[in-house]
């Protein structure tokens, strides 16, 4: 007798539905089991990580302001996901991005508001755009496996981003701190509400919008649904695989380099060496989170960020940032373990049967 991994012919829908939420309980239990065996009362943080999120305006308002970055991050990584595009770079795209962006604010002092925001804006696209294409075209045309060179190009763009507020860039009235001279008021997206919450969160809604009119509506869309599901039908009906690999690519940098020159332009203000926690990477989870789903991408980017403003709001009562993280990396872990699951099954084989195969 030996146990066999087969591969689910399909999935119900009800999975479907219900494997994010399986995937998020289980994370919170083993995340309160390890909270318990540090000696902390998994209660009581977990409802000071709520209350610290979402118990009043200003909380509110932070959660969104976190969850604008990894809302456009997660959204190209999910369209990219739809062909079976495995972009893990989107943290370098952020930071090419938010560098393009603050090359334009920086050597246009002077520049009014309606000239130099459209440029930062097109200028971080672009940045995240070609940061993307370098490792999607060779995946197109020569089948380069993209998770290893987006990952590995992450830390290039976030070590130049470290070089150029050092070194280049560093504003000598900053007192040797790695920061940039500061931008003008007109290179700043304005706030909304009265509040944190800046302009960056209309380019997701509607970036969001576009995706799933896209996805839902159009030819190019039915063509990456179709190349994702099953790339040799693709390919026999005509379509073209490797065009279609680039152009996903490509727009999913550049929303990652949109969420970068938001960053830099909203709330920094200036370049810095720290304008990202992780988001590329806490999108990667809210993608899958989503099932792929660009308005269900929306919803989770808001919950992830209060994950991420509640964790700040839990180490005033002794919660370390590492067990904040740990908790991040379990609902990555389950969200992996819950959709292989959903693909896979476990077969007991016994001897005859296996006899009987060989």
């Amino acid at each position: 007798m030996r146990l066999a991994v087969e591969k689910r012919e399909t999935t119900s829908q009800a999975f479907r539905f219900f494997s994010p939420f399986a995937a998020v309980l289980l994370s919170l239990l083993f995340g309160a089991a390890f909270l318990w065996a540090s000696g902390l009362n998994p209660l009581k943080v977990y409802s000071t990580m709520w209350w610290g999120a979402f118990g009043d305006a200003y909380g509110v308002s932070e959660t969104f302001v976190t969850a604008i970055p990894i809302m456009l991050c997660a959204l190209g990584i999910a369209l990219a996901a739809k062909m079976l595009l495995w972009n893990v770079g989107a943290e370098g795209q952020f930071h090419m991005g938010a560098f393009a962006a603050a090359s334009v604010a920086l050597s246009m002092p002077k520049a009014p508001a309606w000239q130099v925001l459209p440029l930062m804006a097109m200028a971080g696209m672009a940045g995240g755009a070609i940061w993307a294409l370098i490792p999607g075209i060779p995946r197109a045309y020569l089948g380069v496996n993209e998770i290893i060179t987006t990952l590995m190009l992450n830390y290039v763009a976030i070590y130049w981003v470290e070089y150029l507020v050092h070194g280049p860039w560093r504003d000598p009235g900053s007192l040797n701190f790695p920061l940039s001279a500061p931008f003008s008021d007109a290179a700043r997206l304005p706030a909304l509400f009265g509040s944190r919450v800046h302009a960056g969160i209309l380019f997701a809604l509607v970036a969001a919008a576009a995706i799933f009119v896209v996805l839902s509506r159009t030819k190019w869309g039915y063509e990456i649904t179709v190349i994702g599901e099953n790339p040799k039908a693709a390919r026999y009906a005509g379509m073209n695989i490797e065009r279609n690999v680039v152009l996903v690519m490509c727009l999913a940098g550049a929303l990652a380099g949109l969420a970068g020159m938001a960053e830099v332009s909203a709330i920094a203000g200036r370049m810095t060496r720290q304008l990202s926690p992780g988001y590329g990477y806490s999108a990667i989870i809210v993608a899958w989170l989503a099932k792929l789903n660009p308005w269900a991408v929306v919803i989770v980017s808001v919950l992830f960020g209060g994950l991420l403003v509640g964790g700040y709001s839990a180490q005033f009562i002794g919660v370390s940032a590492a067990s904040v993280n740990m908790l991040q990396g379990l609902m990555l872990f389950f969200v992996l373990a819950v959709e292989a699951a959903g693909r896979y099954r476990v077969r007991v084989v016994r001897q005859a049967e296996a006899e009987a195969e060989e």
